[in-house]
């Protein structure tokens, strides 16, 4: 049975786009017969590393009673025992969630999680990372997208390029059409409702069909 990961970061969970996304995504994802772990990182935060050492796998200078250490045992550790993982990636003032960034530097250690030099093998290589970005404005212009955009990017590079994952994304946009429906009618609440739609049909035959792929 293939086990996924999922991961939200979202800090409105009874209202989040990126949690029902995600949600959709599990779904399917279970329709196939696969199983979910689920690691909130709002309500279950992270502190941020409190010191260098946690960077290397050999942690230099680390106590080996720190709690962190064991946090960050307990968060590597998920992600090697799943067999894909998605992501909700809620875009914050053009960034990633502050939990999220801190889940990424508890996870990201080279020679244990990812190589310790180059040529050396990827240890999550073949992995896939599904993205599920969420932002409240519209980026129709590939160009503003390029330039605004530091949630997918960063998360490509550190996941992907370092990690050696196979990384995706699902993005959607118009997130606060109908909450700005007064000042910003640009956004199209009914738009804004169709692409949902879509995002989430697309989430969801992701999930099943990876899932499905993965168990054999």
């Amino acid at each position: 049975m293939p086990t996924l990961l999922r991961i939200d970061s979202s800090v409105s969970p009874e209202s989040s786009v990126s949690r029902r996304l995600t949600e959709a995504f599990a779904r399917g994802w279970e329709e196939a017969g696969g199983a979910v772990v689920v690691r909130d990182l709002d309500a279950d935060r992270l502190p941020h590393l409190p010191c260098r050492g946690l960077h290397f796998p050999h942690r230099p200078g680390v106590p080996a009673d720190l709690p962190e250490a064991a946090l960050q045992d307990a968060v590597i550790e998920e992600v090697f025992d799943a067999d894909a993982l998605v992501i909700g990636a809620p875009m914050y003032n053009h960034s990633m969630p502050s939990t999220l960034k801190a889940w990424l530097d508890y996870l990201h250690v080279p020679g244990r999680t990812a190589p310790a030099l180059p040529g050396d093998p990827a240890p999550l290589a073949g992995r896939t990372a599904v993205i599920i970005s969420t932002r409240g404005a519209a980026y129709d212009d590939p160009a503003l997208e390029q330039e605004a955009d530091h949630v997918v990017p960063p998360l490509r590079v550190l996941l992907g390029t370092a990690m050696g994952m196979e990384v995706e994304a699902i993005t959607l946009d118009r997130t606060l059409a109908d909450m700005l429906a007064e000042v910003m009618p640009e956004l199209d609440p009914a738009l804004a409702a169709r692409l949902f739609a879509e995002a989430a049909e697309r989430a969801f035959a992701r999930g099943r069909e990876l899932a499905a792929a993965l168990a054999g």
